[in-house]
């Protein structure tokens, strides 16, 4: 039993703006990654989500992203669900993360439920925040991430 070839019709213009651009380059992959960015950043909080940006102390090739999830929001397949939703966002937006910074996103239970054009505006809220703070400069946060105590 042979399976039938799959061909994708549409026009080579459409199918050239459907491909995807990864998310998987600008991702924060290592714990310590995340330790050095909390210890330099602060904390801020939107109406779904909390989210952290910091400098990059380590040369880095952009921008970079990182999503966290505790175990209070749900179980698993919830979590997994909140961070598949975020992803997406994100992917369709990579180009908006501010350069020379790592930014975390901690999203509220609320995320699960709301509404994916909402999330959206949400996320482009944050990025743009987050750009505004990257153009002012992060000093106080470099001078903090100078001064934390090395990351084990």
């Amino acid at each position: 039993m042979t399976s039938p070839l799959i061909v994708d019709a549409r026009p080579a213009a459409i199918r050239s703006v459907v491909l995807r651009e990864s998310l998987t380059s600008s991702r924060l992959a290592k714990h310590a990654d995340y330790q050095r960015a909390y210890a330099a950043a602060r904390k801020r909080k939107s109406v779904s989500m909390s989210w952290f940006i910091a400098p990059q102390t380590v040369t880095a090739a952009g921008p970079r992203v990182g999503l966290t999830v505790g175990k209070v929001i749900g179980k698993a397949h919830q979590r997994n669900r909140i961070k598949r939703r975020l992803r997406e966002v994100l992917r369709r937006h990579v180009a908006l993360l501010p350069p020379g910074c790592d930014l975390i996103l901690h999203p509220h239970r609320s995320v699960l439920t709301i509404e994916f054009t909402k999330l959206d505006a949400e996320i482009l809220r944050i990025l743009s925040q987050a750009n505004a703070e990257a153009a002012r400069g992060i000093q106080i946060s470099a001078h903090r991430a100078a001064t934390a105590k090395p990351v084990r």
